[in-house]
């Protein structure tokens, strides 16, 4: 294996990305990072890049926001381009996103290696976009990374051979355990001691002006008993502006970089979202969990962790948030290989190829 060309495009890519470039990178082995552009405003996309120490791109495609169609073909046309100049011997995609799902098509389609990190998760919900690049990605993809043995599992059933499947653990965890101390050092100058911790971003929670308002309707019935940090999505904060949303009682910011959000993700008393990324994190962190969906392609997080999935239940919001003010959260263990070497064990798996 000679050559390694990595795929980053949103903000869960980079966490994911860092901890392979760098032990990558120390081996010696050459590699180059294509930055599709799909996050790009710095709060979402450059000072990950700073912070988690990701070299600058070789390549940055500055394909920017639109459709899922738009931006997926966008990312296809440019970085064909990339590939057929750059001709690495494998290409490393990750997540879920679309410039995960863009790259993989265009690579199968040049008989390119694919590998995917973070393969096999599944929330079996196909009104979902991400489900969907999940699976073509990991039907097109040579070598799978899972996370959790669920994904094996997943992979297994889907007819994928075993042989391509390589259970490794979690990589965003590595960069949680590298930049957790940092994190903690964090100064949190007037921001309450106790508090809530809130991300919204998924169209079925911010898009519908009804559902969003019952969300906000029911985070401004728990501020009664505990601070509400919300740092704010651009997408649903231009719902909250277009539904004319009342929030006084939040304290909202804007994206946070990711050394400031995991301060706040280790000291919250609980996190309310419906990212995946965190459902980890806070499992990891042993941090209350309520999730605002009713499925997730992280299971291991509700059977092991500490998440708990709300679904449109209000009442259990705040019944769980109450449970938790009394000292009844529930309780998590750390899935195995959640163990910061992930990176390395995918650095291996490659080496031997």
């Amino acid at each position: 294996m000679n050559h390694i060309l990595h795929v980053v495009g949103a903000r869960p890519n980079f966490v994911k990305a860092a901890p392979v470039l760098r032990v990558i990178r120390e081996r010696g082995i050459r590699q180059t990072l294509v930055h599709t552009g799909q996050h790009y405003d710095r709060n979402m996309s450059d000072v990950f890049f700073t912070q988690l120490e990701i070299p600058e791109p070789d390549v940055n495609l500055e394909v920017g926001s639109g459709s899922h169609a738009l931006q997926t073909a966008e990312i296809m046309r440019r970085f064909e381009a990339v590939i057929l100049e750059r001709k690495p011997d494998l290409v490393l995609v990750y997540g879920d996103v679309n410039s995960t799902v863009a790259a993989a098509l265009v690579c199968s389609k040049l008989l390119i290696r694919v590998g995917h990190v973070e393969a096999g998760l599944r929330s079996f919900d196909r009104t979902m976009p991400e489900e969907i690049n999940r699976i073509v990605t990991d039907q097109l993809s040579d070598i799978l990374f899972t996370p959790s043995q669920d994904g094996d599992a997943n992979l297994l059933r889907e007819g994928m051979p075993r042989e391509q499947i390589h259970f490794v653990g979690n990589v965003m965890i590595d960069s949680l355990i590298r930049l957790l101390p940092v994190a903690k050092s964090c100064a949190r100058n007037g921001l309450p001691e106790r508090f809530a911790l809130v991300t919204l971003h998924r169209p079925s929670n911010v898009d519908d002006a009804e559902r969003l308002r019952e969300i906000l309707e029911c985070l401004t019935n728990v501020s009664e008993k505990l601070n509400i940090i919300f740092p704010v999505h651009p997408r649903t904060r231009q719902r909250i502006v277009e539904f004319g949303m009342n929030t006084d009682r939040l304290l909202l910011f804007d994206p946070m970089p990711y050394i400031e959000f995991l301060s706040l993700q280790s000291c919250a008393a609980v996190v309310i979202t419906d990212s995946g990324g965190i459902q980890e994190e806070t499992t990891y962190l042993g941090v209350p969990c309520l999730t605002m969906r009713t499925n997730t392609e992280r299971p291991i997080t509700v059977t092991a962790g500490t998440n708990i999935l709300i679904g449109d239940d209000r009442k259990r919001l705040i019944a769980e948030v109450r449970n938790i003010l009394d000292g009844n959260a529930k309780k998590g263990v750390t899935p195995p290989l959640w163990d910061g070497h992930t990176g390395e064990r995918i650095a291996d798996i490659l080496q031997q190829m």
